[in-house]
């Protein structure tokens, strides 16, 4: 980038406040805002705002008001499709984690407390065959249906606020159901990969958590809002469902005590595009946006 732009970088590598962002917003002709760079509308009433192109780092963009933006002429893109697949391998990495209790197994022997091998020792529970639910079949959504079809012999289910092809069902030999409410009491294991923001925060709440079976699990790489901590740290520890692997968290980087000393929980510090591949291909894709906002050619992944 420093290459075709006058540069200025985050050299602390943390996330800006409401005021240096506004101050950001005078001074540069494009900002490249991160998921933790909170941008309400307040940050766009701006009367000398030079901004004019907002190039997300990340493919979610929830935490932009994308209406204010549009509303000040103001372009905002993200980064698809690049990340889906490592997206898709942390899900697994939880599902696999919290089902056959990874994260208490590698705790008890760091702490010195296993007693060897022993025929009921830390049961889990088998993935291999399972039924697994995926809210949001997007291409995050599909590629994990990839993971867990054929390399576990999954059934899939799907839950989709649009219908999902023929074609694309009969890939991964998926079933479309109509609504949430009728997926979670079918499912061994629920994956979230749909959109955060205001119109999904708590889509999973507590009457939701109650639909699902006892000893299911909730997978969630998707947005922290899209489900309410309080009623699932209940449902942890009140044992209503089987567990829960999470990476991301309603108020990164907060963690609710009562998710913190839950039992059955794997949780991760949000690192579902945690690879150097997949990140810089993120940046070069920032990249691409910016180089064609300026020339003058529409960016290919604009949003608003």
């Amino acid at each position: 980038m420093a290459e075709v732009f006058d540069l200025d970088l985050n050299r602390a590598d943390r996330p800006l406040g409401e005021a240096e962002l506004r101050d950001a917003m005078a001074r540069y002709d494009a900002v490249l805002p991160t998921v933790t760079d909170k941008l309400p509308a307040g940050v766009f009433d701006h009367p000398k705002a030079r901004t004019r192109i907002l190039a997300n780092y990340g493919v979610g963009f929830a935490h932009i008001d994308t209406a204010a933006a549009k509303a000040q002429g103001i372009a905002v893109t993200n980064t698809p499709d690049v990340l889906s697949e490592c997206t898709a391998d942390i899900a697994m990495t939880l599902m696999m984690m919290v089902a056959r209790r990874a994260g208490e197994g590698e705790r008890e022997l760091r702490a010195g407390k296993w007693e060897g091998w022993r025929p009921t020792h830390m049961i889990g529970t088998k993935v291999s065959g399972a039924t697994l639910g995926i809210i949001g079949f997007g291409r995050i959504g599909q590629a994990m249906a990839q993971r867990a079809h054929f390399g576990f012999g999954m059934k899939i289910l799907v839950q989709n606020r649009s219908a999902v092809s023929p074609e694309t069902l009969a890939r991964y030999n998926a079933q479309q159901v109509d609504s949430i409410d009728a997926l979670l009491p079918q499912c061994d294991f629920v994956s979230l990969h749909c959109p955060g923001g205001a119109a999904n925060r708590h889509l999973i709440d507590a009457r939701r958590l109650d639909l699902m079976r006892p000893d299911a699990f909730l997978i969630n790489t998707a947005r922290g809002e899209v489900v309410d901590e309080h009623a699932l740290a209940q449902a942890l520890w009140f044992g209503t469902i089987g567990g829960a692997g999470l990476d991301v968290f309603d108020r990164e980087p907060h963690i609710p005590d009562a998710l913190m000393g839950a039992d059955r929980l794997v949780m991760l510090p949000h690192l579902g595009s945690a690879t150097r591949e997949t990140r810089e291909a993120m940046g070069f894709r920032v990249l691409d946006n910016l180089t064609d906002f300026f020339a003058g050619r529409a960016p290919r992944d604009r949003v608003a």
